[in-house]
């Protein structure tokens, strides 16, 4: 039994991206829109069967993040969260470069909180303000989908904030990264604190990075362990984006799903009740028809086929 589903393995594997349908054209802006994901500085596509392509639409303003990009982020992955025709998503910015982080004129005029206000509604205000700022990458973390960062160029800041809620990095060769926000008097409070370290397990390595605002590139990043993969170019690294995308997607949602959850869950807790967690998942999820489907597709060598989610 062991040595066939292990043999089942080999040409799942094999077969993957000639499987997955992407090509150039589709990376290249060819993709079906999406929509019902309408929105000012967001695009969605669909490249192929239950994957999306959600990219930062503000290449006039380098990616940017302004005031309608924040809400825009939790509107989108909410849905997508629960939307049965997305299994899998790849996350990336329009033009030139990935994104140069904060939209600092539109968070001086729409963000920051009246001056009239006295220090304690004030300081009342901004803990709300930032609140609702985090929650613009925590739903990256939340969605049950997961999501491949494709980056290039820069990411800077609060870019550097949003793919580390990501669940996979990729990046060019050109790629760069900074942590920059001690430049601007702020310490950085979007995410980037307190993923980044768990992300690299390197906690010198990273005060470094955070304390000083140096510069980093795509080889460091991924000796560093922030990317996994990195590509000569931005077209190749999202047709290899968007191939892994399909890939998972082409698995059980209920069985990816889990394990996100659980991956999640696991690097907060402890190991016992990790355990204990994932025992509750699974003590409804083997119940799942997608276990036989699994496990009768790996013995006959063909692909299985999953209702939605």
């Amino acid at each position: 039994m062991l040595k066939s589903v292990s043999a089942g393995l080999k040409p799942a594997l094999k077969g993957y991206t000639r499987a997955s349908g992407i090509s150039t054209s589709l990376v290249r802006g060819m993709a079906a829109t999406v929509s019902q994901y309408s929105f000012e500085s967001l695009k969605v596509t669909k490249p192929s069967d239950f994957v999306y392509h959600v990219e930062i639409n503000r290449p006039e303003k380098r990616n940017a993040m302004n005031t309608a990009f924040w809400k825009e982020m939790v509107q989108c992955f909410d849905k997508i969260s629960v939307d049965s025709d997305c299994r899998a998503v790849v996350f990336s910015g329009a033009g030139k470069m990935f994104s140069a982080g904060i939209d600092l004129q539109s968070f001086s005029t729409d963000v920051v909180p009246s001056p009239d206000l006295d220090h304690a509604r004030r300081a009342v205000a901004l803990n709300r303000i930032i609140e609702d700022l985090q929650n613009s990458f925590t739903v990256i973390e939340k969605c049950s989908k997961p999501v491949i960062a494709a980056i290039h160029s820069a990411c800077i800041g609060a870019g550097v904030d949003l793919i580390c809620a990501c669940d996979i990095r990729y990046c060019t060769e050109d790629a760069w990264f900074q942590v920059k926000e001690v430049d601007l008097g702020l310490a950085a409070d979007l995410g980037t604190l307190q993923r980044f370290p768990k992300i690299v397990g390197n906690e010198s390595l990273v005060r470094e990075l955070c304390f000083t605002a140096r510069v980093f590139k795509a080889d460091e990043a991924k000796t560093m362990g922030l990317v996994s993969r990195t590509f000569a170019e931005k077209d190749k690294m999202l047709a290899s984006a968007l191939e892994v995308a399909a890939l998972i997607a082409s698995k059980s949602p209920v069985a990816v799903q889990a394990t996100k959850e659980a991956l999640v869950y696991a690097r907060d807790h402890s190991v016992d009740e990790s355990l204990r967690q994932l025992r509750a998942l699974n003590q409804t999820y083997l119940q799942s028809e997608d276990v036989m489907k699994s496990i009768a597709a790996m013995m006959t060598k063909e692909q299985a086929v999953f209702a939605k989610l």
